[in-house]
């Protein structure tokens, strides 16, 4: 829906994607937006704050998030049909692992107006860093912490035939990225964080090798985590075998530590044990 810029918004619902890092990112309908909405449900007040201070204006701000959004989402929707109600996120396309679903649905089952603003979104942004094949992927947002619902969910994808794409933290990255290996098989990977900053970076490689990297320095900022699907994986090499063993021997006794590597990487478990008890006499 293309917006006159002299005239007011027609009153709706308004979905905002904003920058994910670099301000500059906004787009100009997007900015155009922001200033005209009669009201913006944010996520957090102080991180919109900055993004309108950047384009000059002020609006009235109304949290929306996971911990209120069934008691806020009736007046939000009540609001819309007089008033243009913009919903953004912290960064990034809104809805996409943040609330937002059950707005947009509830604003069309009352009849409003629901349009998208497009713009960033990490999981998108990442995919094109990667290297790895984009006909098709799939999307998993951030797997469970718990260590039984994780590998659950990487088992109910492993068959996928798609490059799968997830969201994780830097603490949980080196483990997540062991469980995704143990699962999966050690598929080719990528690891990509603060997308459109100083500091970006996609570092690529096996899960395998990626969980080791990681596993004594874990990184900072926002991260993207990149699969490739079955039957991209290349064969590991004894360097990517001997960095998984020992990554798995860090949380795991020997046998286990070798059993695990063998579930991701085909090879028999009783020459990955000979291994890992090698690579354990010469620590």
């Amino acid at each position: 829906m293309k917006q006159p810029p002299d005239e007011a918004l027609t009153p709706g619902l308004y979905i905002v994607a904003t920058p994910i890092g670099n301000l500059s990112d906004l787009s100009p309908r997007a900015a155009s937006i922001l200033a005209q909405a009669d009201l913006i449900a944010v996520e957090d007040s102080r991180v919109t704050a900055k993004l309108l201070q950047r384009i000059g204006t002020k609006r009235p701000m109304m949290p929306y998030h996971d911990h209120n959004a069934d008691q806020v989402r009736p007046g939000l929707v009540e609001r819309m049909g007089t008033q243009a109600i913009a919903l953004v996120s912290d960064a990034g396309t809104p809805l996409i692992s943040d609330p937002g679903f059950k707005l947009v649905r509830d604003a069309r089952a009352a009849g409003h107006m629901v349009t998208t603003i497009p713009g960033p979104c990490a999981a998108i942004a990442a995919l094109t860093l990667a290297g790895l094949p984009t006909d098709r992927f799939f999307f998993l947002g951030f797997l469970p912490p718990k260590e039984k619902a994780r590998a659950d969910a990487i088992a109910e994808v492993a068959a996928i035939r798609a490059t799968l794409i997830l969201y994780e933290s830097g603490p949980r990255l080196a483990t997540a990225l062991s469980a995704l290996a143990a699962g999966l098989g050690d598929r080719e990977a990528a690891v990509a964080r603060e997308i459109s900053k100083t500091f970006e970076e996609c570092v690529t490689g096996t899960l395998s090798t990626l969980a080791a990297r990681y596993a004594d320095a874990p990184p900072k900022g926002e991260i993207v985590v990149i699969v490739g699907p079955p039957g991209e994986a290349a064969a590991p090499d004894d360097a990517d075998i001997d960095a998984a063993l020992a990554e798995a021997m860090t949380r795991l006794p020997v046998a286990k530590a070798a059993g695990e590597v063998a579930k991701a990487t085909g090879l028999p478990r009783r020459d990955l044990y000979a291994r890992a008890m090698a690579l354990k006499g010469t620590d």
